[in-house]
């Protein structure tokens, strides 16, 4: 028989066995649905993260005087750690918070030229209120100086930003996030300047409404309030440490201006020539990357799990071929008989193995992609096709049909044809 007279015949094979080829392409399907399906959601989050984070600048740095701790799941990673081969802390060094003297004395010392400022964490889940209506609890409210905006990436809609004298006095004024606004004043959102709003039970005028941002899930930029560092060291629950944020006008000058920012807090943070810095350069986009790479190991996780899936599937199809051999054992003697070669016979089982993998690939990758999109639909991000996993599956999906049909068809071709032609 010719190489379309075998494959004619192995596909007709495969439609007449309908009950048992729909269960064997469903163990498929589901295997490679959990594996595309976990990597196209991986995917949008990657994408999601990325769009996300360049709004913070990729110009932009900040010293704190530890490393951000950022935890998926059992799984922990600190952005902005000491590299390899650096000399460990002294125990003296490790956990000196940053105070405001030593910030503002950084702010003094520090030539390089670019845009330089100051910022304290506040209280988070907090409930803002405005009259009878109020939020959830989950707004942020950050403490910064006149240059808090630009460094962070926001900008007004509407209102003014800090003077310095708002900065030096700690006076009770802020600037309110977008999502924060439509809360309290609906759809009329721009109406929230000059009014007055409480952040715990302190009344706080508003003095700016912040242009959106765009919200996500690892990013919640406009349901936030900034007021000046010096009004939100007052507030409890408020960090003991501050955090110096430098931006610069060209990206090539990064380095630059990390190692002045490097060399000027040293002696602030009373170093001496031997010692460890016990501050950390953070740059902006360095909690994306901590992220992503925290998402890669999931990445692998979803492998094995679709792995682990394909290989009960391939023994799952291993049988079904066995017990197909079985019951067709006539039919090869048959075949036999009239002049068919143990080489046409055995392409045929091995067709009709790869024809079900292959119809399981095609189902899975469908499903998978549509299964991970849902996460696109949710951090509304673009339609993710991962194109590299689909060709993999599919070539994966080959393999294990091939592989579970060899014995089978081994088995077929090697039937005696008188034996076979016996066979009840």
């Amino acid at each position: 028989m010719t190489f379309l007279d075998t494959l004619s015949l192995s596909f007709r094979t495969v439609k007449s066995n309908r009950l048992r080829t729909g269960l064997t392409v469903a163990i498929i399907a589901f295997g490679i649905m959990a594996l595309i399906g976990i990597i196209t959601a991986i995917a949008a989050m990657n994408q999601s993260l990325k769009e996300n984070f360049s709004t913070l600048g990729a110009n932009a740095f900040s010293v704190r005087y530890k490393a951000r701790n950022i935890r998926i799941g059992n799984n922990s990673q600190k952005s902005g750690a000491i590299k390899k081969g650096a000399k460990k802390e002294k125990v003296s060094n490790v956990g000196k918070a940053i105070t405001r003297d030593q910030a503002e004395q950084f702010i003094e010392n520090y030539k390089f030229p670019a845009t330089v400022g100051l910022q304290l964490s506040g209280p988070r889940s907090l409930r803002i209120k405005y009259k009878n209506k109020e939020t959830n609890p989950d707004v942020t409210v950050n403490g910064g100086d006149e240059n808090f905006l630009s460094i962070n990436g926001y900008s007004l809609a509407k209102g003014r930003n800090f003077s310095k004298l708002d900065v030096e006095t700690g006076r009770n004024v802020a600037l309110i996030g977008s999502d924060v606004a439509i809360v309290l004043f609906g759809k009329n959102k721009e109406a929230a300047v000059d009014k007055i709003i409480k952040i715990g039970n302190l009344p706080y005028r508003i003095i700016g409404l912040l242009d959106s941002k765009g919200s996500s899930v690892f990013l919640q930029s406009d349901k936030v309030i900034v007021s000046t560092y010096n009004n939100v060291r007052r507030l409890p629950g408020t960090s003991d440490s501050y955090t110096i944020n430098v931006k610069v006008d060209d990206l090539t000058q990064m380095d630059p201006a990390i190692g002045e920012a490097t060399g000027t807090f040293r002696p602030i943070r009373r170093l001496g020539t031997k010692d460890s810095e016990n501050f950390f350069i953070d740059k902006s986009d360095s909690i994306a990357e901590t992220f992503i790479s925290l998402l890669g190991s999931i990445s692998g996780s979803a492998g094995a799990i679709g792995l682990i899936t394909l290989i009960g599937a391939a023994i799952g199809l291993m049988n079904i071929m066995l017990v197909a051999v079985n019951e067709r054992t006539k039919e090869v003697g048959l075949i036999k008989a009239i002049g068919g070669t143990r080489k046409s016979i055995r392409n045929q089982f091995l067709y009709e193995s790869i024809i079900i993998s292959l119809l399981g690939a095609v189902f899975g990758i469908i499903l998978g992609v549509l299964v991970g999109n849902l996460f696109s639909i949710v951090l509304s991000t673009g339609f993710v096709v991962p194109w590299a996993w689909v060709i993999t599956g599919i070539v994966i999906c080959s393999v294990v049909g091939l592989a579970a049909g060899l014995w089978p068809a081994l088995k077929a071709s090697k039937l005696d044809p008188i034996v076979a032609l016996r066979y009840e």
